[in-house]
């Protein structure tokens, strides 16, 4: 069977050593090469690089109105496993990482149940973490269905 391809994010910040205390100290990131000017992190299996910029050209971020919260419209983050998800909820609480949309469950009962929730790295870039109770519904197009 062949591998899983893993995705690739480059990203801007504006402070190198705050990126690092938040991807590898929060979030438990391992990280990998690194220069001057940006850092890898293995986040969750995949090669996230944050790339260092001027406060100033670090883009402003527009957002959306999803299920009554102003979710960015640029944002990434990873989907856990549902029994990882509250771990991770405690892990960045005890970290006193404010919580941009409160955790919450979204379509509670129906096919595309999730618990998610939206944070702030510390250069404003927002990260989901979300954990589905069926993880074969996270392509599923009809959320209307009750399980």
């Amino acid at each position: 069977m062949a591998e899983r391809p893993r995705f690739h994010l480059a990203f801007p910040v504006t402070d190198l050593e705050a990126a690092r205390g938040f991807y590898a100290g929060v979030l438990g990131c391992a990280t990998g090469r690194e220069s001057a000017n940006w850092i890898d992190f293995d986040f969750f299996g995949h090669q996230l690089v944050a790339h260092l910029v001027a406060p100033e050209a670090h883009p402003a971020a527009a957002s959306n109105a999803v299920d009554g919260h102003e979710v960015p419209a640029s944002h990434f983050g990873a989907v856990l496993g549902w029994d990882e998800f509250q771990p991770m909820v405690a892990r960045l609480r005890a970290a006193d990482v404010p919580f941009l949309i409160d955790p919450y469950v979204r379509f509670e009962g129906r096919l595309g149940e999730q618990a998610t929730c939206f944070v702030r790295d510390p250069s404003g870039n927002a990260l989901e973490f979300k954990a589905f109770r069926d993880i074969d519904a996270l392509f599923a197009k009809d959320i209307d269905v009750y399980r």
